[in-house]
Order: structure tokens, then C-alpha cells, then sequence
């Protein structure tokens, strides 16, 4: 594929398409507000701790390769979304399930069809793979499907923006106990629910400085 992009391009890129379908109502996103989303502890895979520089020379970087731009809002705070739908001609099932990749890596169909669930509702997973077949298929594929690693029943699919995937060591190893599985999404819930009380916190913190500065043109 061309331009290939760096671990975190994709994953800011990837954050951008997230926001844009989740929370359209704050999209698109200011440097703070991207920033926060590439280092969320919850639907992340690998977790980051991105400075905003590192975001800003990201941005930078997918700006050159014309997939974001500075949004023409007119905003005090600049604010940026992506491109990928005019670029790519990209739908709302297809967006979805490229950004699933993006923000968590390789993941099988049902993974999918669950996770991007958020951003678009699949009636099963014949539709998730009919969705995959035509990524695969364009002239320029963008996503493949790995080989099936020992110890798993499924194949995955992944994002091709980061070129082609190696599998690692701990692809092949065996798939976690069912315990740990219920205590891995035990704790995801419970990161989901800190990540939503700090955006409630934020929200606040921006309503009562508005309130400030409305306050003071009066005295």
C-alpha cells in the first residue's frame, strides 16, 4: 500500500474515525481532546502514553499524505478530522471495522462484529465478513487476512496501512483461561467507566470557565 504509515499515525488516525462515529457531537477534535483518545486505557491495543508533540508530528505527517486536514470550523482552538471516507470512498461499515483495527490490531470476525458494534451494528457475521471481503478486494487492498496461529480457532484481519503483519511469539501462544477472559473484560469495563468519568470531569471543567469568562464581561 502506499503511503504506509508509523505506529502512531494509525492509531491517531484511527482515533479520529472513532470520535468522528461515537461522539460526532465533539468531532471534530482538538489537540487535548486527540491526545486524550490515542491514550485511552480502554478499546486500545497497544496502550500508549503519547505526548502531544508526538501527536502533533503525527498529524503533521498524515496531513502530508492527505488523509487530515485542520478542520474550517472557525474555532479559537484548531481542530482536525480525517479524510479517509472522500479519500477511500469509504461506508459507514467499512470505516467501522478499519478503525477497529486501527485502535486494537488483528482481530477475528467475531471480535469485530462486537467491538464496532459502537460505531456501526452488523445484523450477524456474515455481514462483518462481506464488509472484509470487499476491503480485501479493492485495487489497492486494505486489510488482510493472517494466518490462522496455533492454539486459535479463528483467522484474523488486519489493517494494511502499517504494511504487512509479522506474526509474533505471543500470537502463538494459547488463548487465555475463561477466568482470565472474565477478569480482562471485568477490568475493561471498569476502564471504560474511569476514561467516562475524566471526559465528564473535562466537560465541567469547560462549562465553569465559560461561565467565568461570561461572568467577567459583565464586571
Amino acid at each position: 500500500m502506499d503511503n504506509l504509515l508509523d505506529g502512531v499515525e494509525v492509531r491517531v488516525l484511527g482515533c479520529l474515525v472513532e470520535k468522528e462515529m461515537t461522539t460526532p457531537e465533539y468531532y471534530p477534535l482538538t489537540l487535548n481532546a486527540l491526545t486524550n483518545a490515542c491514550n485511552q486505557k480502554s478499546n486500545r491495543d497497544p496502550i500508549m502514553a503519547l505526548s502531544e508533540e508526538e501527536v502533533v508530528r503525527a498529524l503533521d505527517g498524515l496531513r502530508f499524505k492527505q488523509l487530515v486536514v485542520v478542520a474550517a470550523d472557525g474555532g479559537r482552538v484548531p481542530k482536525y478530522r480525517h479524510l479517509l471516507a472522500e479519500r477511500l470512498g469509504l461506508v459507514p461499515a467499512e470505516l467501522a471495522l478499519v478503525c477497529e483495527m486501527m485502535v486494537r490490531g488483528p482481530q477475528t470476525v467475531g471480535e469485530l462484529r462486537t467491538r464496532g458494534e459502537r460505531m456501526h451494528a452488523f445484523v450477524d457475521l456474515t455481514a462483518v465478513e462481506e464488509v472484509l471481503r470487499e476491503l480485501m478486494e479493492r485495487d489497492t487492498p486494505l486489510v488482510a487476512r493472517l494466518p490462522r496461529q496455533p492454539g486459535r480457532k479463528e483467522s484474523r484481519y488486519a489493517q494494511l496501512w502499517s504494511g504487512e503483519w509479522e506474526p509474533t511469539a505471543e500470537e502463538g501462544s494459547a488463548p487465555p483461561e475463561a477466568a482470565r477472559q472474565r477478569v480482562m473484560a471485568g477490568n475493561e469495563r471498569i476502564e471504560k467507566l474511569e476514561e467516562e468519568v475524566a471526559t465528564l470531569r473535562a466537560e465541567v471543567a469547560t462549562l465553569r470557565q465559560a461561565v467565568e469568562e461570561f461572568k467577567a464581561q459583565f464586571e
